[in-house]
């Protein structure tokens, strides 16, 4: 007897399903068919996502901020304590349920800690094999929406336009938020830039990013100082 084709596969590629999720909960329609999808996957449906990087990257953020606002929605006193929110079950891959905890530092961040500011291996397992890991690229942060205030807008991510889409996320996030002052040769910068020091090379590596951005003149090295965090809960912020 043949055997019939996986759900994941009759549905379409593991990236064109965390897309379609994402739009899905942007535009308030049915999600169930999706999840579903997600969570029947077997290991040889999700290949794509372990065989590319940018594959792999585009259905990694896709997800990670659409199960953010699924979770949000379902249940939105957990953001009460931030520690149980990013640590609660909120979207089942491959018959695996994961944290937003596990998404971004397990996964996207290649098994780094939330903590040591980026510095430190994460040791909690995903319970996905290691071959799901990715390779750390500091623009993730620009682009992952945790539902607070101070979030990235979401975007819609592509793996042939993942790099360029990354660029003008990180630069759209640095340019409304970088505050440079020449006469105290200091500048602020988003406080996820100390968070995960590690992620953008340390502090040469952040003034480097700045630099390339031509938010600080070229080889200077103003002070930094790092911005506050508003963690006041919003939802749905989709870029239009």
């Amino acid at each position: 007897m043949t055997e019939s084709p996986s759900y994941v596969l009759e549905s379409g590629s593991p990236a064109g399903i965390s897309r379609a999720l994402l739009n899905a909960v942007r535009v308030e329609t049915p999600v169930d068919g999706h999840l579903e999808a997600l969570a029947r996957a077997s290991h040889d449906d999700l290949e794509p996502i372990r065989a590319d990087e940018e594959t792999g990257l585009a259905f990694w953020l896709n997800l990670y901020n659409a199960a953010t606002q699924l979770l949000l929605e379902e249940r939105p006193g957990l953001f009460e304590s931030r520690i149980r929110f990013f640590r609660a079950a909120a979207i089942t891959v491959a018959g695996v349920d994961l944290s937003l905890d596990d998404i971004e530092h397990g996964i996207i961040r290649g098994r780094k800690s939330k903590y040591g500011l980026g510095y430190l291996p994460r040791l909690e397992p995903t319970g996905l094999p290691a071959g799901y890991q990715l390779g750390r690229d500091p623009r993730i942060h620009f682009a992952l929406n945790c539902g607070a205030a101070s979030c990235p807008a979401i975007r819609f991510y592509e793996p042939e336009t993942i790099d360029s889409t990354l660029e003008e996320a990180t630069r759209t996030s640095l340019e409304s938020t970088v505050e440079y002052d020449a006469d105290r040769n200091r500048v602020v910068v988003p406080r996820v830039c100390l968070w995960f020091l590690g992620d953008f090379g340390g502090r040469s590596g952040i003034r480097s990013l700045l630099a390339a951005h031509e938010l600080i003149p070229p080889d200077s090295s103003p002070k930094l100082r790092f911005a506050s965090y508003d963690w006041t809960k919003a939802r749905r912020m989709f870029l239009e």
